[in-house]
């Protein structure tokens, strides 16, 4: 999994070919973006033979998408949004037509670990129907227009909000580059379930996130959201937009998983954002320290630290004690 990671980020999250591609399937439909997925579930039957069903009884087995070849049926979760509808069709045909290339990149460049591989291949198959669903330029353009609002760009593509980070931290084709966007998706534990970024951001693997990220804050305010300037221990300075995402409890014994996710770019490009609107990005003294996350965090002075930084020797004298109860002694 995290050999993948790396593999995604070395690549800055862009794989040219599988781009261009889904951009050129995405030319063969003449539908509007909101009758997508019927073009999509007609490219199936039509190229494949493969009919679309839907299943009440797929919650139960774990699945979001089963093909079945005998009986030449795709069966989809019954009563589910339309954005993962769309998505789930796309990424079927990138996996029925693309495999050829996406072996191509794998064996050219992919990770050299059998395991790795497949799961890579898996990402591509995604990254495919993330593509398709919105294609480069197209997209791109109404980003520049939109000044990269989320909630506009969902609605005149029909997609969902997630749909729209993942792609904008995406857009590093050559010559054509958008803002570079960091992008996260985290429960509500810390626990970072998705990962990428087309800047200088990161954030550690282990020991939790920053607790004075805005994403967090997200989670006190479901749905909405929450802007925030942050800057990094290396000094970088960055534009963060979280909010939660997901669906409400269907009963009171439905645990729903609660999920927020943060879109991110530097200061530099923050005013070619809707977001920076009433912000005063000259004025730094609003701006939020975070950390990696306390275990590679040197910020000795933070009263947020839950863990001592790694590597470093605690102050455990008896003669003085700091708010911060994992105070490590100066660096020699």
């Amino acid at each position: 999994y995290d050999v993948v990671g790396n593999w995604v980020q070395e690549h800055r999250n862009y794989f040219h070919e599988l781009d261009r591609a889904a951009e050129e399937f995405y030319k063969t439909f003449t539908l509007k973006d909101d009758q997508l997925s019927t073009g999509l579930a007609k490219h199936l039957y039509d190229r494949h033979g493969l009919h679309i069903t839907q299943s009440t009884d797929m919650e139960s087995t774990g699945l979001v998408w089963r093909i079945d070849q005998h009986k030449r049926q795709i069966y989809l979760p019954h009563n589910q949004p339309h954005e993962s509808t769309l998505f789930f069709l796309a990424q079927i045909i990138g996996q029925l037509e693309q495999s050829r290339l996406i072996t191509d990149i794998l064996r050219r460049e992919g990770p050299k670990d059998y395991n790795a591989q497949e799961l890579a291949r898996v990402y591509l198959s995604n990254y495919f129907a993330g593509a398709l669903i919105l294609p480069y330029a197209r997209f791109l353009e109404q980003a520049e227009i939109m000044r990269y609002d989320i909630d506009e760009l969902r609605r005149h593509f029909s997609v969902s909000f997630e749909q729209v980070c993942h792609r904008l931290s995406t857009l590093q084709r050559t010559g054509a580059e958008g803002i570079p966007f960091y992008f996260l998706k985290l429960d509500i534990a810390g626990n970072i379930l998705k990962s990428f970024s087309a800047n200088r951001f990161s954030q550690a693997r282990f020991g939790g996130p920053c607790p004075l990220w805005n994403v967090f804050r997200a989670f006190a305010t479901p749905g909405q959201i929450q802007v925030q300037l942050s800057q990094t221990t290396d000094d970088a300075i960055y534009l963060n937009v979280a909010r939660t995402v997901g669906h409400e409890g269907s009963s009171y014994a439905d645990r729903p998983r609660q999920i927020a996710m943060v879109l991110g770019c530097s200061i530099t490009d923050a005013a070619k954002t809707v977001y920076a609107a009433g912000l005063n990005l000259e004025d730094h003294s609003m701006v939020v320290p975070i950390g990696p996350g306390c275990r590679a965090c040197g910020r000795d002075q933070c009263s947020h630290r839950s863990l001592p930084v790694s590597g470093r020797v605690l102050d455990t004298g008896s003669h003085a004690r700091g708010v911060v109860p994992y105070r490590a002694l100066p660096e020699e």
